[in-house]
Parts: C-alpha cells; structure tokens; sequence
C-alpha cells in the first residue's frame, strides 16, 4: 500500500469524511431545537416526538451490518458515496413533508443514508493510520461530529431567522451533496484491497467472540446508548419543562455542551493514550468515565434546581467517555475486520438510542402538562432514574472483573 504523508492523509482522508460525520452528528441532534416547531406545527405529544426523532437511530442500526460487510469488501469511498445520495434525498424528502407520517419516513431514510458515516470515517483512517494513534484521530472524529451537534443548536436557531426548518433542510440536502463530491474527488483510489468475504454469520462470530469487543461492550455499550438517546433530545426537553428557561436559553445551553463534548472527546483521546504508556488499559479508563456519567444522571434525579445548567453541560462532556469503545475494538481487532467490528458495535448502539429516546418520551408521557405545557419534574426524574438503574449492572460486572486477577493473584502461591 502506498504511503501518505500525514498532511495527505488530513486532507485526503480524514477531512472529507469528518465532514460526513459532522453532517450525521447534526441531522441526529437538529430536532432539539425544532422540538417547538415541529410539535407546534403538527400538534405531536412527547411520545410522538420521541418516535419521530428517534426514527433515525432505529433506521441507522438496521443498516448496520450490510454497511459494515461493505466498508470490508468495496472500501469507505464507495460505500460512503452511495450512502450520501440516500441521505440527501431523506432530508429533501422532510423538507417536503405534509404530516407525521411522511417525516417519520424521511427521518428513517436520513437515518438509513447517514448510518455509515462514522464507520466509513473510521474505516478509512484505520487504513491510512498506524494503530497506536488510533485513540486520539477517533477523539478528533468524535469532536468534529461535537461540532455537527453544536451546530445543531445555536447556529440552526440563527439560521431559522432567516429561513423555516423546511428550507434548512434543503440546505442540509445541498450540504449532503457537497460532502459526498469531496469524498469522490479526494480520497485515494489505490491502496484499497478488497477483504476476504466471510459469510455474515462467521464475521458476526469472529466480532462476538473477540474478549475486547465482549468487555467494552458489557461496560460501556448501555451508557452510549443513553448518551445519545438523551442528548439528542431529551436534555433540551427537561431544560424547557423543569428548568423553565426560555427557547434561546435552551438552545445556548445546549450549544455549551456541544462546545464540551468537542472537548470532552480530544481529551479522551489524549487521556487514554497517557494512561495506555503508564500501563493503565483502555477499559479502566472508560469505567471510571461511565462512574462518573452515572453520578451526573443520579443528579438529575435529585433534581438539583441552582445546578440545572452546569448538570446540562456537564452530562455531554461527562458523556463522551462513551465514545472509547470504538477506539478499543479498532486497536485489537484485525484490520480486515475493524469495518464489521465498528457497524456491530454501531448497531448496539443504536437500537439502544432508539429505545432509550423512544422509551424516555414514554415514560414522560405518563404525566399531564401543566397549564402552560410543560410536563412536571417528576416525569423527568422517573426517567433519569430508570436509565441509572439499566446502567448499574455493567459497572458491578466490571468491578466483579476486576477483582478476579487480583483475588487469583493473592491465592497463587508465593
């Protein structure tokens, strides 16, 4: 294989698909800030809302593993450019949508369309770049897809003053378009091999079997889900009703954790890598990052009003501990299968988004709005606490872990 100087690789690699991940981490979030519009102009309840945003998360998991068969076989270039073409037409198709229905569809096309973004950005760049230095460009690709949820915030409430949500979307269509061009024009057309092609069942068991992919998973999977199941919606949400702080209020706050989680996911990086030279593993670094994530939802239960916006930021910079696993599996599983890892690994994900922002909204729901529409704390603090609850097993299996070695150690004979 060819090599690239590391100046080609940020221009030829890893900045044309950024920009696709960017993209995705937007169109993911955007609906935070058009929660009001959207439920003003079709009159949805929480649960409505939560179906139709979390629409993208189901229909990003059921493409996959077909996604990540092909990453391995044709390579990011062609997969991400077939891909991009559906997602343009999804979000042209929500531009022009006339009810619930069609832009539940549009969202699941979106959805389908930007599924391989992140897979394709970290299929490419493990190709192009040696392992060991895979923890901190997965921390840049995670703080650029940061960048595409502030974006989602702020710059999209600005840009509604000047256009509807229907004309952003157009934008976001011609956005799409332009992402996929640069990745046609840039991106090395040599050094791509295709992979071996095992049927999907012995790739899905070879991903499985791996001890890495088995215990991050256990760890660090349901919090990830929780994190972009929330954070994509919910926090604006629980912001407006129970901290009662006007749209622009709302939409500041969350533009601030965006801003953290750019650098929440650099310093991950940067931190993992410290502690991988002093002989401290990946894993216990995301334990202790998930302990802390935990905490900060266990605070949202108390319902700590004076705390209300540092808990909003500091749930998504806490939160991008989260993203570690991808960096583990891609440094222990072989190259021909970091694609299929990555899109398993992704499918868990996000079916467990889907349930966690679809299953919120449902939980909320049980409670009536008060006169001004606004649901009432306790709605809010019954969801939290049932996400702390799903999350408690995979840090007490962890610790069980743990302390094996160290049991086996002090029985072994000196």
């Amino acid at each position: 294989m060819p090599r690239l100087s590391g100046v080609a690789v940020f221009f030829h690699v890893f900045l044309p698909f950024a920009l696709g991940h960017y993209l995705s981490s937007l169109l993911r979030n955007v609906n935070a800030v058009l929660a009001s519009q959207l439920v003003g102009e079709l009159a949805l309840g929480p649960g409505q809302l939560g179906l139709l945003t979390s629409a993208f998360f189901f229909a990003f998991a059921l493409v996959q593993l077909p996604v990540g068969m092909a990453l391995d076989r044709y390579g990011p270039r062609r997969v991400q450019l077939a891909m991009l073409v559906v997602a343009g037409c999804g979000a042209l198709l929500f531009a022009h949508g006339a009810g619930f229905g069609q832009l539940l569809l549009a969202r699941a096309v979106m959805g389908c369309g930007l599924g391989g973004c992140f897979m394709a950005a970290v299929k490419a760049v493990s190709t192009w770049i040696a392992p060991s230095r895979l923890p901190s460009v997965h921390g840049y690709l995670i703080a650029v897809g940061g960048l595409g949820a502030a974006t989602a915030t702020l710059p999209v409430r600005r840009m509604l003053e000047y256009t509807d949500w229907r004309g952003l979307f157009v934008l976001l269509a011609a956005a799409i378009a332009c992402t996929a061009l640069l990745i046609a024009l840039l991106y090395p057309r040599t050094g791509q091999p295709a992979a071996r092609r095992a049927p999907l069942p012995q790739a899905l068991r070879e991903v499985w079997q791996a001890p890495s992919f088995r215990g991050v998973t256990s760890l660090v999977l349901v919090p990830h889900a929780v994190f972009f199941g929330v954070q994509g919606l919910w926090i604006g949400r629980w912001l407006a009703d129970v901290a009662r702080f006007p749209e622009a209020a709302v939409a500041w706050l969350l533009y601030l954790g965006m801003a953290a989680l750019i650098f929440g996911a650099i310093a991950v990086g940067m931190i993992t890598e410290w502690a991988a030279r002093r002989g401290v593993p990946a894993l216990d670094v995301a334990a202790a990052g998930v302990t802390v994530f935990v905490l900060v939802q266990a605070a949202f239960v108390v319902g700590y009003r004076p705390g209300f916006q540092m808990l909003s930021v500091l749930f998504t910079l806490v939160g991008t501990i989260t993203g570690i696993e991808y960096a583990i599996v891609a440094q222990s599983m072989p190259r021909e299968l970091t694609g299929r890892a990555a899109t398993v690994l992704n499918l868990l994900i996000f079916i467990g988004a889907f349930l966690v922002q679809a299953g919120f909204g449902v939980v909320v729901e049980l409670w009536t709005p008060d006169g001004a529409g606004c649901t009432p704390a306790a709605a809010y603090q019954a969801a939290f606490g049932l996400l702390v609850l799903v999350q408690l097993p995979g840090l007490w299996a962890f610790a069980r872990r743990r302390k094996l070695p160290a049991a086996a150690a002090q029985a072994a004979p000196s």
